[in-house]
């Protein structure tokens, strides 16, 4: 039975060692939120224990299964159909491994439901550089990949690439889901600028995003390539402007 507005979503893939405390961090706040995991066959247990999890907490966690690894986007998307289906309000991306804080949550929760926001940014570079234990050349590769978004895109967002994210509810019902066509960072720019280009309004909150600590990192080369180029197709190819009732 349902009894939050808030979901939040988690894709993961052999977060074993990360995802019964980031679950239990997200369902200790004051505002209540459920947890959906969608698990891409991490070989590592990931899903079972999430399973294990449902069975203590079966009306706050979920859990969606896929086959094996197909892209951080597709999850995300799943995730989104998903929560459309019910009756949230307030729609989340998170990663697993506590780069993201779970205490950041109801910040982002209050720039939509309190302040006006349709989408709500946990922001690493709205006021400064707010990363901790990157290696300097990943932060300065992520900065200047948003600088350059920023600049061939027009939209007014400092942190392009973020993966901590608030959506409104009318957001991603007026986002043509099936039509979103990246998979890796370049999914995060994609769904920013369309819902900039609908005419939402998109606030950054300022959030410190440290490394993981456990777990291996899942970036890698091909998907920042494919943020850098895939925004070149956005500019090019129009999204009509949509006037909101």
């Amino acid at each position: 039975m349902q009894q939050t507005d808030s979901i939040v979503i988690i894709p993961t893939y052999n977060e074993k060692e990360n995802i019964e405390n980031i679950i239990r961090a997200v369902l200790s706040l004051e505002h209540e939120f459920h947890v959906l995991v969608i698990d891409d066959g991490s070989p590592d247990g990931t899903a079972q224990i999430v399973k294990e999890m449902m069975t203590e907490l079966p009306d706050k966690i979920f859990l969606l299964e896929r086959s094996g690894k197909l892209g951080l986007g597709t999850a995300y998307i799943m995730g989104f159909k998903w929560a459309l289906e019910r009756d949230y309000e307030y729609i989340y991306e998170m990663d697993a491994d506590f780069s993201h804080n779970p205490n950041d949550l109801p910040r982002l929760y209050e720039a939509c439901a309190k302040e006006g926001a349709d989408v709500s940014i946990g922001s690493r570079y709205v006021s400064g550089v707010n990363v901790v234990n990157w290696p300097i050349g990943r932060v300065l590769m992520s900065y200047f990949a948003s600088k350059y978004v920023r600049f061939i895109t027009r939209i007014p967002v400092h942190d392009t690439t973020a993966g901590f994210v608030c959506y409104r509810r009318k957001v991603l019902e007026a986002i043509n889901l099936d039509a979103i066509r990246f998979k890796g960072y370049a999914f995060q720019i994609e769904m920013k600028y369309t819902a900039y280009k609908l005419g939402f309004k998109v606030k950054e909150i300022p959030v410190i995003f440290i490394n993981r600590v456990l777990g291996t990192s899942k970036m890698s080369s091909s998907i920042f390539g494919e943020a850098v180029f895939g925004v070149i197709r956005l500019k090019l190819e129009a999204i009509p402007k949509k006037i909101k009732s």
